[in-house]
């Protein structure tokens, strides 16, 4: 049967507990402050921890923190009497699985040590059928093109990612790549026949947002239905009306999330929760993993290698695509340019030069007007520290070696010029 540590500084409610939980198949264990709780813990891995937020000496936020660098992997529900979600979302802050309030009802007490069991077992699957991020991660790599530091950090954190089952949230710019690190999270994380459900926040219309995602009864519609063992996608969180987000906040606590949260968004929902305009609980629910996406123009020294790839997946009539390459200032003008629609708007612009070309070497002249004209290059001062020479030499260059007017572009002080 499956284990529960109650902690509670009040011997009344172990007495209470004991009496609605045992009878629903679950063994029983107490401690009355959070240092006993996290002794006990460590000698014995309770399968769930149900704790009170406020104990002494050890309160139940810092018990929370101490089981999670214990066990990353420990399920721990928080009790709190306040009124106000202030406490509860602190606990999901820190990782909580879920939180009551008190007084709460048996029913509802039930069904979220069910959902913390469920969870637990979904996890211990994964671990069984060896689905950790070593198993599956070898695509990693070669999805995020690169070697600047950047993207090395990428790397890493999809591999980490990878090994857990916590919601993740992608921030970025459009085009940046959050879908193509959602579907890397999904292939190592997932079983093979799982799905990976996508819902555009910013096309689904509320009615079918209600329908597809919060269901009839607020448990989940069809589509939390069909990403069950798989993931659910939510892209573009931020376009989500605050109503509709707290009617999101439900069905995340209803149901036992057997499938992977990973969230998208354009805007930083922090701040937005800070200023009252993304609901605090749903942040905190959604946000325990955040991923920043770095923009192209963040790491222009992956350009180079990005454009060989994007040129080798077009097709052209009149040769093999994969023997397209640029002369040098072709190449210096795509990686000086700011590429404000990142990856995607790179894709474009490479799909279209290498399909229409008739020369196997693309010059500056063959690209689009915008990454020809000065006035859409960045200043010196965004672009990196460490490309200011290639980038100065680059100007020079194109401004036929006018210092006056290469100057102007790189908004510095033409004496630096020489």
């Amino acid at each position: 049967m499956p284990s529960v540590l109650i902690v509670d500084d009040l011997l009344s409610i172990h007495e209470m507990l004991e009496a609605v939980i045992q009878p629903t198949g679950f063994t029983t264990s107490f401690a009355t402050d959070g240092e006993k709780a996290l002794v006990r813990y460590k000698k014995e891995k309770f399968d769930l921890v149900l704790a009170d937020i406020d104990m002494k000496p050890m309160d139940g936020i810092t018990l929370l923190k101490q089981l999670k660098l214990w066990d990353p992997n420990s399920i721990v529900i928080i009790m709190t009497a306040y009124a106000s979600t202030e406490s509860a979302v602190q606990a999901l802050k820190f990782g909580a699985f879920d939180y009551l309030q008190k007084p709460f009802r048996v029913d509802e007490l039930i069904a979220t040590l069910r959902r913390g069991i469920e969870f637990k077992q979904f996890q211990s699957e994964r671990a069984h059928k060896g689905l950790a991020p070593t198993a599956k991660a070898e695509n990693i790599e070669g999805r995020l093109t690169g070697s600047s530091p950047v993207i090395k950090k990428l790397i890493q954190q999809v591999k980490k990612l990878s090994a857990v089952h916590s919601p993740v949230l992608l921030q970025g710019e459009n085009g940046s790549g959050k879908a193509a690190v959602a579907e890397l999270l999904h292939a190592a994380s997932g079983a093979a026949d799982s799905q990976l459900v996508r819902v555009d926040c910013s096309l689904s219309s509320e009615a079918n947002f209600r329908e597809g995602l919060l269901g009839a009864n607020g448990t989940g519609g069809t589509w939390v239905q069909q990403a069950k063992t798989g993931t659910l996608f939510l892209q573009h969180l931020q376009c989500l009306s605050l109503p509709v987000q707290k009617e999101l906040v439900g069905v995340l606590r209803n149901t036992a999330q057997g499938f992977r949260l990973i969230c998208s968004t354009t805007e930083d929902l922090e701040k937005l929760t800070d200023e009252g305009k993304f609901h605090d609980e749903l942040f905190y629910r959604v946000a325990s993993l955040p991923v920043r996406m770095p923009a192209l123009r963040e790491r222009p020294e992956d350009i180079p290698l990005i454009v060989k790839k994007y040129a080798g997946r077009a097709a052209n009539p009149h040769f093999d695509a994969n023997t397209v390459e640029f002369s040098d200032d072709a190449m210096a003008m795509i990686t000086a340019y700011h590429w404000p629609g990142n990856l995607t708007e790179l894709f474009q612009v490479i799909s279209k030069v290498v399909t229409t070309t008739e020369t196997r070497v693309v010059t500056s002249e063959q690209l689009p007007l915008r990454l020809r004209e000065l006035k859409h290059w960045p200043t010196l001062a965004e672009y990196l520290a460490g490309q200011e020479k290639q980038y100065i030499d680059h100007v020079l260059h194109t401004t036929r070696d006018d210092k006056a007017a290469a100057a102007k572009v790189l908004g510095i002080d033409e004496a630096r010029l020489g």
